[in-house]
């Protein structure tokens, strides 16, 4: 049999629905706010073919361009021969998820900006740098009969039992 490279070849977990989430849409989906600048998600609804994006975009992370009555604009990155291209794809609202990707620097920008304020009133220094997770720090484990004494342990020395 000869081999396909149709335009859904390969998707065959990709365009699937998750075990008890088949059906039809939410009503939520469709009603879901979108505005030019948001940042979105590109997750293909395998229910509804009209408005579908190519399995290449399936899964990539966009920038809001256009809101139209039933689709959206999005602005995405994609490797063409070691270059990275910026497409413009038009995709229908059901294709398309709100993006979790700046929650945590706009939770970041605001407790920021709130200890910005507090190190103003307060007039302390307050570092806003992110550290790395430090190591745990060091501790002797105590001995269950109760005695503090540290013991070396030393291996036997090599004997030839022959």
């Amino acid at each position: 049999m000869p081999h396909s490279f149709g335009v859904r070849a390969r998707t065959r977990h990709m365009f699937s629905k998750k075990f008890r989430q088949h059906g039809p849409i939410h009503l939520s989906q469709y009603l879901m706010s979108v505005k030019v600048g948001d940042y979105v998600d590109i997750f293909a609804d395998p229910s509804v073919h009209k408005g579908m994006p190519h399995k290449g975009y399936h899964g990539r992370t966009g920038i809001v361009f256009n809101v139209t009555k039933s689709a959206v604009g999005v602005r995405v990155n994609k490797l063409v021969n070691g270059r990275i291209l910026e497409k413009r794809i038009h995709v229908r609202i059901e294709h398309v998820r709100k993006s979790k990707c700046q929650m945590e620097i706009l939770r970041r920008k605001k407790e920021n900006e709130a200890a910005k304020e507090e190190a103003r009133k307060t007039g302390v220094k307050v570092d806003l740098k992110r550290t790395p997770k430090l190591p745990k720090a060091g501790y002797f484990v105590e001995q269950p009969g109760g005695t503090s004494e540290i013991t070396t342990i030393q291996p036997l020395p090599f004997s030839d039992l022959v």
